[in-house]
């Protein structure tokens, strides 16, 4: 089994063009004694949306590395698969995210709950966890509730690992599973039982992404009660930490942060959590790349700028078809969008405060953001334009790639 890294950080590089600028970021963390692995991540879903295959992003990676001379670890994640998809991801991919939210809710085998059960009297009465003041109170009825809602998804994670494994061995790659894409937020005594189920399917699991409660958009800031996230962070560290002895589970194993991209209200509640205890980390940015190099066009001006407004004019009228696939992870009023007329007229420094995510700018629009997040379909259509238009471009859009993910990311999460 391949060790996980402490802090990994993944980064989404859409059209295989960032990865020199993104590893720049990592470069410029490290020397400000910042020690994190890249972790490049793309999810069939948006190779299947742009047309390219995992092996061009495991090729974007290693020309970075090489070119920069970077010498630490570095990861290429095959993000959110499942057994229909992820064959074209064994070969180039040392990181595996399981993403078994489809089965969550489906009922388990009786016989299985009540064996699982039977194992597990431990799980029942109060249950007291290291860090928690509060002791859980487990009944039975809400073992048996949590297994009815999750055992099948350990079960297909199960199945997804041994599918890995037949290809690829075991001693390559870190497997993650995936809880975050489903309605609900899994409580701390939930993860407890979950863990426990992933313990007994014998998949080693080095990274757990739960849903927390509320909303992680993309593209734009958390939304929700800042207190209860950080309670149940910190109370996720802590199940994690007693998981790891009680069941035998990989020391490295750590919470992961998938949804959303631009959490820049919770990194200050993560970064005080993790040096309280010492924990580890896996982030991940969802898409933010693409977004800056639509900025990074728009400031260039000319002809990259107009480019940037017919993306997001055909984005716009595109809107219900780009927006239905993400239509749990953003939050756009139609109120709010400008028309196509309105951005052909901006300045190039209108279309850069617009899509900023700076909350201090008044020409900010979280609204133009998402959609645009959502709208990288609409690029991929202008094929060879586009990735001419970066080519032609490279230095200012590296800048925005970079300095987004070292100041507004690394710095504030890892900061010393």
């Amino acid at each position: 089994m391949k060790e996980c890294p402490k802090f990994t950080f993944g980064v989404g590089d859409r059209f295989a063009h960032g990865a020199h600028a993104q590893l720049k970021a990592f470069i410029a963390a490290k020397e400000l004694g910042i020690d994190i692995v890249p972790t490049w991540n793309k999810s069939n879903r948006e190779h299947d949306i742009i047309g390219s295959e995992p092996r061009q992003t495991r090729d974007a990676a290693d020309q970075a590395v090489k070119d920069l001379a970077w010498t630490g670890e570095y990861l290429l994640d095959a993000d959110h698969i499942n057994l229909k998809t992820v064959d074209r991801f064994i070969a180039p991919c040392n990181f595996f995210t399981l993403d078994v939210a489809d089965d969550i809710g489906k009922a388990a085998d009786p016989a299985d709950v009540a064996a699982f059960i039977d194992k597990h009297p431990e799980l029942i009465g109060t249950v007291s966890i290291g860090g928690i003041d509060q002791p859980f109170e487990i009944t039975a009825a809400d073992v048996e509730k949590t297994a009815n809602q999750f055992l099948k998804a350990t079960q297909k994670a199960r199945a997804i690992y041994d599918h890995i494994v037949a290809a690829k061995g075991q001693d390559d790659f870190i497997t993650e599973i995936s809880m975050d894409e489903t309605d609900n937020p899994q409580t701390p005594p939930e993860m407890l039982i979950i863990l426990a189920a992933i313990a007994d399917q014998g998949v080693p699991i080095q990274t757990i992404a739960p849903k927390f409660t509320g909303r992680f958009n993309k593209g734009v800031d958390y939304v929700g009660d800042v207190a209860q996230f950080e309670k149940e962070f910190n109370d996720d560290l802590a199940v994690i930490a007693h998981a790891i002895k009680a069941y035998g589970l990989p020391a490295a194993l750590k919470l992961s942060v998938h949804s959303g991209s631009d959490k820049f209200s919770i990194y200050g509640p993560i970064k005080k959590a993790l040096a309280r205890t010492g924990a580890g980390l896996h982030i991940k940015t969802a898409g933010t790349n693409w977004l800056e190099e639509v900025i990074g066009l728009a400031e260039a001006g000319g002809d990259a700028l107009a480019l940037a407004k017919t993306i997001y004019a055909k984005a716009l009228e595109k809107k219900a078809a780009l927006c239905e696939p993400y239509a749990t992870v953003i939050d756009i009023d139609d109120s709010k969008l400008p028309s196509a007329e309105e951005v052909y007229g901006w300045t190039s420094a209108q279309y850069v405060a617009a899509l900023t995510h700076d909350q201090s700018n008044p020409g900010y629009n979280q609204h133009l953001r998402q959609l645009l997040h959502v709208g990288f379909k609409i690029a991929a259509q202008q094929g060879d334009t586009y990735l001419d238009a970066l080519k032609a471009n490279e230095d200012i859009v590296g800048q925005k790639v970079t300095g987004n993910l070292l100041d507004r990311h690394m710095i504030p999460l890892f900061g010393k």
